[in-house]
């Protein structure tokens, strides 16, 4: 039995898929099924989340793979981003520990470090930490900007071009090697294949290094969107998002954490290698898109 966490996720349904697929019984722990869609009728049940540490012990009963994708990279009503990335990771560790859970996979983050200025990739390190200093037989994955057309972000960005200009977060300029959900779970399901003795470490990245102005550039031409594109001084963003959070708390479209994400570059030296490895070859984002060739 697998245990599954973020499976409504964008790698998380991506992976779910393949594992249906490949008849792997998956217990997946989730707060509402619906968000599955079709696949819930497909997987074992386990409700809880993050949150709520004693849900972990019904969750991990027999399982002998952990495949822990759950994250936020926002504060929400049950929990702080460190709550949720970096002490329930530890906290599902020791569990899966007590229940004899035999590989862990974990989810971390390209620039993941103890001394990141954002709050989400301090949890991640801690998190990543926590897995690496464990018993269990490991394999970690730290991914560059993950993308699903359609996702969140995309959206967002969709959205912003109803504007006559776009407004973009800071300077623009931080570097990213976008990689597809799709090619990111092809990648966990190579892995879990196979047999080694566990510590590896993946950084998973697309073949092409963009700034993130290029990255919204590339979406709206997608969505035959063009539009200028603007750079926000930071101060006036944090100002205004965390004005909006204010107002709109957890329903806020944006917050000042997930902004400032996207000014820390995350790239590998290795570019597609890891992946290669697995026997995958990212796709860029622009065939993804169908945004044709990059100018």
């Amino acid at each position: 039995m697998l245990l599954l966490t973020g499976a409504t996720g964008q790698v998380g349904s991506a992976l779910l898929r393949r594992l249906t697929a490949g008849g792997q019984p998956v217990r997946c722990l989730v707060r509402d099924p619906r968000g599955l869609g079709p696949e819930r009728v497909r997987v074992q049940l386990a409700l809880g989340d993050l949150a709520d540490p004693p849900s972990f012990r019904n969750a991990l009963r027999g399982v002998k793979v952990v495949v822990h994708l759950a994250a936020s990279g926002r504060d929400q009503p049950l929990g702080s981003v460190e709550e949720l990335n970096g002490v329930a990771t530890w906290r599902l560790v020791q569990a899966a520990e007590r229940a004899g859970v035999e590989h862990f996979v974990f989810f971390s983050a390209m620039a993941a470090s103890v001394h990141d200025r954002t709050r989400f990739l301090r949890a991640k390190a801690l998190a990543e930490q926590a897995v690496v200093e464990s018993g269990l037989r490991h394999t970690i994955f730290a991914p560059s900007l993950v993308f699903t057309p359609g996702d969140r972000h995309l959206r967002l960005i969709e959205r912003l071009a109803l504007l006559p200009v776009v407004p973009l977060p800071g300077r623009g300029r931080a570097l990213f090697q976008p990689i597809w959900a799709d090619d990111v779970a092809d990648c966990v399901v190579a892995a879990l294949g196979r047999n080694g003795d566990g510590g590896e470490r993946y950084e998973l990245a697309g073949p092409d290094t963009l700034t993130h102005t290029a990255v919204a550039d590339l979406a709206l031409r997608a969505a035959g969107r063009a539009r200028p594109l603007v750079p926000v001084p930071e101060a006036v963003t944090r100002a205004g998002l965390r004005t909006l959070e204010t107002m709109m708390k957890s329903k806020a479209p944006a917050t000042w954490d997930e902004a400032e994400l996207l000014q820390v570059s995350m790239t590998s030296r290795h570019g597609t290698a890891d992946a290669e490895s697995l026997g995958v070859a990212p796709r860029s984002m622009a065939a993804v898109l169908g945004a044709g060739a990059l100018s």
